[in-house]
């Protein structure tokens, strides 16, 4: 199965992710781990990343496409992948249909995770201190979720158009989420 799964920043997407790539077997290919990774280890990607990540900015999509372009040809995404934090704009959508479709694939599913915007906020800032995460500030995170709700939200009436937006109420514990995205993927 390929699955896109989508919601504002601290909706559970990288949590719910892991558990639902888990249950498919397929990868959880996640662009802000990635980045992250690199920023740590301070590649040239890291770098160039970083930049755009401190503000709150998405990273441009010369940069991302080329990192989901990559990751898409590994072994383990041939029968299905779960992508986590891309697409973010229609040049993104656009760029991901043309990659799939020269390998006659497309995006089955797009689960949304819906979820109320201060519970985010509280999630991302909790997130922060345990995880030490710089890149989650009152400010960055604030911005993050103007920048989605611009940027990214508008994607989600294009994959409702095409009949695939399955949303989710994302509020509730990590099981009772996980049980609400089982049976979503199983309708």
């Amino acid at each position: 199965m390929r699955l896109l799964i989508m919601g504002p920043p601290g909706a559970g997407k990288g949590t719910q992710a892991v558990n639902i790539a888990k249950t498919l077997n397929i990868p959880h290919i996640s662009t802000g781990d990635i980045y992250r990774e690199n920023m740590k280890n301070e590649t040239l990607l890291g770098l160039e990343a970083k930049v755009f990540y401190d503000k709150g900015m998405y990273v441009p999509d010369e940069i991302t496409n080329r990192i989901v372009e990559d990751r898409l040809t590994w072994d383990d995404a041939k029968n299905g992948f779960l992508l986590d934090g891309y697409p973010r704009t229609i040049d993104q959508v656009n760029f991901l249909d043309q990659i799939l479709s020269k390998k006659s694939q497309k995006i089955e599913k797009v689960l949304e995770l819906t979820n109320d915007i201060p519970v985010v906020v509280a999630r991302l800032l909790k997130r922060a201190q345990e995880q030490g995460r710089i890149d989650d500030t009152k400010e960055v995170i604030t911005k993050r979720l103007e920048v989605y709700a611009t940027s990214t939200a508008p994607l989600l009436a294009e994959y409702k158009n095409r009949g695939i937006l399955v949303q989710v109420d994302g509020m509730g514990s990590v099981s009772e989420v996980e049980e609400k995205i089982k049976k979503a993927l199983s309708n």
